[in-house]
């Protein structure tokens, strides 16, 4: 049973397109359509080949933003159900926040903002709506998925509102009304926290299973020496390499349970008892407990000390940064080297020129974006997997 302030899928915000036909293509409601529409979508599949944490990585055990954005649903999910809120908005939410990614992630994504320093910046969570609705385009009738509101706001504004968007998230604003000085819905603020308790673990799951992390630096985090305790008293008999899963997945489990002890505790003292009340909260209501958020920092800190910023990474994020300047800066050049679609759409004036630049950089995958560079500027040294 759902809760009085779950999202409503039968009063969601509605379409920038009106679709009078949708009850004849199945039972789904419109926020499952939703999430079908971007899992279906074209952006979606390319995150299979985006970084998460490794670039491009030769092993088929490490994740990808795909496979990240699949572990934040599965996480979103479980405390959404638990919560009485729509699993299905949540769900839409987790598996989208990515989108606008562009290659190598955060390092592709600081070279294409100073490449755009000019033209208005560029930013992965405005990219994200751009992408939904404007350039990924599979309907006859219309650009975008024509999505819900409620997906674009939660979307736009999952961590909180929004003073001063930069132009693509104001664009998306302008065209839809999504709201960005109040607080989204609960179901976006749990996709939020969501993807932090996906990141915060796994990545120290592939960080192990990359040999850039040991056992006993992470055991200097006092939240992961309890836990690491924890398994080893309940597994006396079991080598150490064996109990790493179970050590990710007992804290995945007292983070989500720590998220929804103090978010029910959050919802009852604001007294809310609708959607609009969540919205008029001005606070966050999706959050950690002040114990469980200081550990979260602590673990954070931890692994942008340790892996982050390991000079393994430190030196393929400086490769990712030559790659996507120098991408922009040879089609800014020369746009007639874009590929056919992208060349015969190029604007004249700018700032509308760069940025169809760098929609189609931001839209590609890593070993697309290398293959572009070697076919542009020249050979460039890569790590293995490429």
């Amino acid at each position: 049973m759902r809760a009085s302030y779950a999202a409503d899928p039968q009063a969601h915000g509605g379409r920038l397109h009106p679709e009078p036909g949708d009850a004849t293509r199945g039972p789904r409601d419109a926020f499952q359509r939703d999430r079908d529409r971007i899992i279906h979508s074209i952006s979606f599949r390319r995150l299979r080949h985006k970084t998460q944490v490794f670039m491009a990585p030769d092993g088929d055990h490490f994740r990808v933003r795909l496979t990240h954005s699949l572990e934040v649903a599965q996480i979103g999910r479980a405390v959404a159900r638990t919560l009485g809120l729509n699993e299905d908005l949540t769900e839409a939410l987790c598996l989208a926040h990515d989108i606008g990614h562009p290659p190598f992630g955060h390092a592709g994504e600081d070279a294409l903002e100073a490449a755009m320093a000019a033209h208005g910046g560029f930013d992965h969570n405005g990219q994200t709506l751009r992408t939904l609705t404007v350039l990924d385009s599979p309907y006859p009738r219309w650009r975008g998925l024509n999505l819900t509101w409620d997906t674009l706001e939660g979307l736009a504004k999952h961590n909180g509102p929004i003073p001063t968007p930069g132009w693509a998230l104001a664009a998306a604003d302008a065209a839809h009304g999504l709201r960005l000085n109040e607080w989204p819905s609960l179901e976006a603020q749990i996709a939020a926290i969501a993807d932090d308790i996906a990141y915060d673990n796994h990545d120290i799951d592939d960080g192990l299973r990359a040999g850039l992390l040991t056992l006993d630096q992470l055991l200097e985090v006092p939240f992961v020496a309890a836990g690491w305790d924890a398994v080893r008293a309940r597994f006396p008999d079991v080598p150490a390499d064996r109990l790493v899963g179970e050590l990710t997945r007992s804290q995945i489990g007292s983070m989500v349970n720590d998220l929804i002890a103090e978010t029910q505790r959050r919802v009852a003292a604001a007294g809310v008892e609708t959607v609009a009340d969540v919205r008029a909260a001005g606070q966050c209501l999706a959050h950690f407990s002040a114990e469980m958020a200081e550990a979260e920092r602590t673990l954070k800190r931890f692994m942008y000390a340790n892996l982050y910023h390991h000079p393994r990474q430190l030196a393929a994020a400086a490769m990712a940064e030559t790659v996507v300047a120098g991408l922009f800066a040879a089609y800014h050049a020369d746009p007639a080297a874009m590929h056919d679609g992208w060349r015969a759409t190029l604007p004249e004036a700018e700032p509308e020129r760069s940025r169809h630049i760098a929609d189609y950089i931001g839209g590609m995958t890593d070993r697309f974006a290398v293959r572009c560079y070697r076919e542009v500027v020249g050979p460039i040294d890569l790590p293995d997997g490429f």
